[in-house]
């Protein structure tokens, strides 16, 4: 019995699926490649749809992402965060979370469908008023979807997240090249969105059932946990989303949409790198949070991993900015390039302050967050205005670079030092990871200016960004050996979900858009 009962107790294997490196990793692979086959495997349809639609449409396609993009930052009050980090049995609260996440949305949904036409004046695309209260409808999806998905999140069964994921993109992005082909303009895009979530929403639930009911007391405290991450949530979408705000305003539809292209190819490396680590990163964190030296060991060594591929991605892009939109686009996309080198630095920096705001997040350090994205909004605004008045989109893209490495980043080294992470100890891991970066970029610049043919200074650029990524991995195994020796005493093992307790209404479907 002694012999039987000590083996029950042992740690397993590090490459031990149910060990959490395993679970981890495996749900870390599973997330990139999703976020790979929806960056690569759409991009050719967002091509295909920029072409059709032209910088105007697109602009006002923008203003309605802007509007959904605010909802979603708070549309579930934050509570569904609490699933990932509950200390005990996730399904106590469950129920509560989908409760609390659709009643909000359903709120916030009727707010906008009167606020519309005032936003999109605002913006300076009053027609843009109906593509803003059709797209908004994913908020109601995305409340039903919040306690599938934060479930899905807490068991690492990224695997599934990412057939819903996969039928969201696919489905959407058929939907609306085909209507835009049909001359829908930019309505193509919010209908396609819409069938896409709508699709989604049931894999969630099929994948991860839930259902509603209401216990006051978790409620309570879900909310004493939620709203100061919503409140700072409605920070970080002002801090994310106002440069859109200034260059619509003050510039117009047309330049939105050259703007708003230029952004989305600088969040290539954020949504293909950075969205996979904060899919598994918190959970990770969560499970160390008994062990604070784990804790900051492994935040070091998922940022230098991070900065090895995400650093150099990002820069280049301003370094091969001209060639890479007017080959990817057309000619008349062009001007876009102007705001990619400022939105590079920027989408290099944001990935960093992600992984920091999850691991606050996981401190429940959340006042500590919401202090940080106040200090970089009350920055940002004049710089923004300031920017876009003298060099317009290239100085909106630059004001914002400038604000996020000369204000937010001291700050949030402040407060990770605070924490026992020193900024020394930080600029060690990523010193070499930004010196190849800035190589990189410069290779690829020198390549744009000197040679005529986009696809060969393309190739080039590639090619340097290739080489730098490659001699940066060599010397990674430390990092990788750290990284497992962090993990591995806490291997804590996957326990066999016990089974939910019958409650009263079942839902059916669900999803995020």
């Amino acid at each position: 019995m002694a012999g039987k009962h000590k083996g029950k107790h042992r740690k397993r294997p590090f490459g031990d699926k149910g060990s959490l490196p395993g679970l981890a990793s495996r749900a870390l692979g599973w997330s990139f490649a999703s976020n790979v086959i929806a960056r690569l495997g759409t991009l050719p349809i967002g091509i295909v749809l920029a072409r059709l639609l032209g910088p105007h449409a697109f602009g006002t396609f923008a203003v309605a992402l802007v509007a959904l993009v605010a909802l979603l930052s708070f549309n579930d009050l934050s509570v569904s965060l609490a699933i990932v980090r509950w200390e005990g049995d996730p399904d106590e609260i469950a129920p509560t979370v989908a409760t609390l996440s659709v009643a909000a949305s359903l709120i916030i949904y009727a707010a906008c469908y009167f606020i519309a036409p005032t936003f999109s004046w605002a913006m300076g695309t009053p027609q843009a008023t109906d593509v803003v209260r059709v797209l908004a409808l994913n908020v109601l999806v995305d409340g039903l979807a919040a306690a599938p998905a934060a479930m899905l999140q807490r068991q690492f069964k990224q695997d599934r997240k990412m057939i819903a994921d996969q039928v969201n993109n696919w489905l959407g992005a058929a939907v609306s090249i085909a209507l835009a082909w049909q001359g829908f303009g930019p309505m193509s895009l919010a209908i396609g969105r819409i069938c896409g979530g709508g699709a989604s929403v049931i894999l969630f639930f099929v994948f991860s059932p839930v259902r509603f009911g209401f216990d006051p007391g978790k409620a309570k405290s879900l909310l004493k946990f939620g709203l100061p991450l919503a409140g700072s949530s409605i920070i970080v979408f002002a801090v994310s989303n106002t440069d859109q705000l200034v260059v619509g305003h003050l510039l117009g539809a047309t330049a939105l949409g050259f703007y708003a292209l230029a952004l989305n190819l600088a969040s290539w490396p954020v949504t293909m790198f950075s969205l996979p680590t904060r899919s598994v990163a918190p959970a990770v964190f969560s499970r160390l949070q008994q062990d604070k030296a784990a804790m900051r060991s492994g935040f070091l060594c998922v940022a230098r991993l991070l900065a090895v591929i995400a650093v150099p991605i990002c820069l280049v892009l301003g370094g091969a900015a001209i060639p890479l939109v007017g080959l990817v686009y057309g000619p008349r996309w062009v001007p876009a390039a102007a705001a990619l080198a400022g939105l590079g630095v920027l989408s290099a920096l944001r990935i960093g302050f992600e992984l920091i705001y999850d691991f606050f997040v996981v401190l429940a350090r959340s006042r500590v967050v919401l202090v940080v994205q106040l200090i970089w909004l009350a920055g940002l605004i004049p710089g923004l205005i300031g920017g876009t008045l003298a060099d317009g989109i290239s100085g909106a893209a630059m004001a914002q670079a400038c604000v996020a490495g000369c204000v937010v980043l001291p700050c949030y080294l402040f407060w990770l030092a605070r924490v026992g992470i020193k900024p020394r100890d930080l600029a060690g891991r990523l010193w070499l990871p930004i010196l190849v970066g800035l190589l990189a970029a410069a290779l690829a610049a020198i390549a744009a200016r000197r040679i005529p043919a986009d696809l060969t200074a393309l190739e080039i650029a590639a090619a340097g960004t290739l080489a730098g990524i490659g001699v940066l991995a060599l010397r990674m195994r430390p990092t990788l050996a750290e990284l497992r020796q962090t993990l591995q005493p806490t291997a804590v093992l996957a326990q066999p979900a016990p089974k939910p307790q019958p409650r009263a209404i079942t839902i059916t479907a669900g999803s995020q858009p």
